[in-house]
């Protein structure tokens, strides 16, 4: 199952994160209203849990955005906003459930579960392929032209970022958010580095660089054959 969680408080989402991805359900987060739903009308997802109280779109915005863009996945509020009139007003603008902070995960999960088997929602496949590059989201293993490569936990959300997101420009501010979950330049070489290190893991033995550097721009990450 693939999720986006769109919540600005960092440390709640990371520990949401951590929780889903212990039970194998892939995680992209996004800290504002804004940079979710650009990513809830781009990406297929199963399921979106979504703070109400949200800088730059609040929820009930991003909802109704969403809905009138024809996106139909799933939402569940996620939010310290408990009232009757609340939830229905949540739910009236095009929500499906609704859970109150704070929470137990065990639940958020259960719900998340039983919106992703709902008639028309589609559980992807355990594993993402790009070319020659297979990705197992659950055993969190990646292959390429069937050769194991392996890679840290970081790592491994960082070319998962990549091989989503296929030749496209992806920013050094659009990793920080989407695989840290950071939304401030840190002032630190943490995307390169690790860039680093992905490329010399992915790319030892082949003649091909999959990751390609868009000189005062990012990164573009190409299918390998």
């Amino acid at each position: 199952m693939n999720i986006l969680l769109v919540e600005d408080d960092l440390e709640l989402a990371r520990s949401i994160s951590d929780h889903f991805r212990e039970h194998g359900v892939a995680v992209q987060h996004c800290a504002d209203g804004i940079s979710g739903l650009s990513s809830a009308c781009e990406t297929e997802f199963q399921v979106i849990i979504l703070d109400r109280m949200l800088p730059r779109l609040d929820g009930l915005s991003f909802v109704r955005q969403l809905r009138a863009r024809a996106v139909t996945t799933p939402v569940i509020y996620l939010t310290t906003m408990s009232g009757i009139d609340d939830r229905v007003e949540g739910l009236e603008a095009g929500g499906d459930d609704y859970l109150v902070k704070p929470f137990a995960f065990a639940e958020l999960l259960a719900r998340v579960r039983v919106l992703s088997r709902r008639p028309g929602v589609q559980e992807p496949a355990i594993r993402l392929s790009l070319g020659s590059i297979e990705l197992d989201l659950l055993k969190r293993t990646v292959l390429r032209s069937g050769k194991n490569i392996e890679l840290l936990p970081q790592e491994f959300r960082l070319l998962e970022y990549f091989v989503r997101n296929p030749d496209r420009v992806l920013t050094r501010r659009m990793l920080l958010e989407n695989v840290w979950g950071i939304h401030f330049d840190p002032q630190t070489s943490v995307v390169e580095s690790h860039i680093s290190r992905l490329r010399g893991k992915v790319n030892h033995g082949f003649e091909f660089d999959v990751i390609q550097t868009v000189r005062g721009t990012g990164y573009r990450f190409l299918a390998p054959n």
